[in-house]
């Protein structure tokens, strides 16, 4: 059984479990929230940058038993669309196992989407969200899937597929995470301009809008497909509402406002 290790445990968070449980238990102490979302968005840099806004949207919500994640492809290696369909994923605080019957679901929907675990190896977008999850919920499954393209007619196609399967799953819900940070790398003020026009498109839903203001704002927003595949897939899910819960960038934790990452942490019901 493939048990992919972790990556990035002792840069990006802590690789001592005794410590990284004690920091998620300190960042998640306020009581289960009653909400069990159709959809998160959340940041995925080191913890002393973006873990406050993660975690503030991760303890507003309930987190079901079943998790699909879905971030973008930093290394480049891998398929378009690659998922890891069977094993377990690595975490310093016990392996949490891969939904294998709901990965086979989807990979039969969409001959876009491969099993594929080498894209999975280097990337750490979806890697820093699993302590969070399992700290919220210890039985947790999970589906993982990184984009590696920038083509949005097959990411639509993609996430309708995958919106379909979604639908069907009415009786053990899956809750669907995506892994995006926002604007990188310029001065404080302008990251937190450009991210509100991104910021506006997705409250609205609008994917259409969001594909428009990256292009015309030139907002480098990494996870900027997956979170287009989400709202392409609102209506199947019965989205009807995006709540922002948090937004930050590095400088408030560094204090550096010269050269920035945006991080925005949204609730979707």
């Amino acid at each position: 059984m493939p048990v992919r290790t972790p990556y990035v445990a002792g840069t990006f968070y802590p690789a001592d479990p005794e410590e990284l449980r004690e920091y998620c238990r300190s960042q998640l102490a306020t009581p289960r929230g009653p909400l069990i979302p159709k959809a998160l968005i959340v940041p995925h840099a080191g913890y002393v940058y973006s873990g406050k806004t993660a975690c503030r949207v991760f303890d507003s919500v309930r987190i079901p038993n079943r998790i699909l994640l879905i971030g973008p492809n930093h290394s480049g290696v891998g398929t378009k669309f690659s998922v890891m369909s069977s094993g377990q994923w690595g975490s310093p605080l016990g392996n949490v196992p891969i939904d294998e019957e709901f990965a086979h679901t989807l990979l039969a929907a969409s001959d876009d989407l491969s099993a594929d675990e080498s894209a999975h190896h280097l990337e750490h977008c979806l890697e820093v969200e699993v302590p969070f999850l399992q700290t919220k919920n210890p039985n947790i499954k999970i589906v993982p899937l990184v984009v590696g393209t920038l083509d949005l007619l097959s990411a639509r196609a993609v996430a309708l597929a995958c919106g379909e399967c979604l639908s069907k799953e009415s009786e053990d819900p899956l809750l669907v995470v995506i892994s995006s940070d926002m604007n990188h790398y310029e001065d404080d003020q302008t990251t937190r301009k450009k991210d509100a026009y991104a910021i506006d498109a997705i409250l609205n839903l609008d994917e259409g809008a969001l594909a428009k203001a990256v292009k015309e704002h030139r907002i480098t927003m990494c996870g900027f497909v997956p979170v287009y595949m989400l709202l392409a897939m609102k209506k199947i899910l019965g989205i009807h509402k995006a709540t922002l819960i948090d937004y930050s960038t590095s400088a408030d934790a560094s204090g550096d406002k010269s050269r920035v990452v945006g991080y925005a942490g949204f609730i979707f019901e």
